[in-house]
């Protein structure tokens, strides 16, 4: 055997051209994998709590205040959430 383990890389032989094609779609797959969990990781930090939305604080002042029914609040909170 000529060249023990010179000009071999890990996925095939220094005449093998799928060797390449494998090496290059392993390392595009692990980049868009650090793209996706990077989108995840920055989502996830800046969405804000359901709980903090303007327009629902609103709505559930005007129930308590009682210048709205709850059939008019279930109404307008389907509006809101869809």
């Amino acid at each position: 055997m000529c060249g023990w383990g010179w000009g071999y890389g890990p996925y095939g032989g220094a005449g093998d051209p799928w060797g390449a094609v494998i090496g290059g779609a392993v390392s595009l797959l692990f980049l868009v994998g650090l793209i996706v969990l990077a989108i995840w990781a920055i989502r996830s930090f800046t969405r804000r709590p359901a709980g903090d939305d303007p327009a629902m604080q609103v709505l559930r002042r005007r129930l308590a205040a009682g210048e709205i029914d709850q059939a008019d609040f279930e109404k307008t909170r389907q509006l809101l959430q869809s």
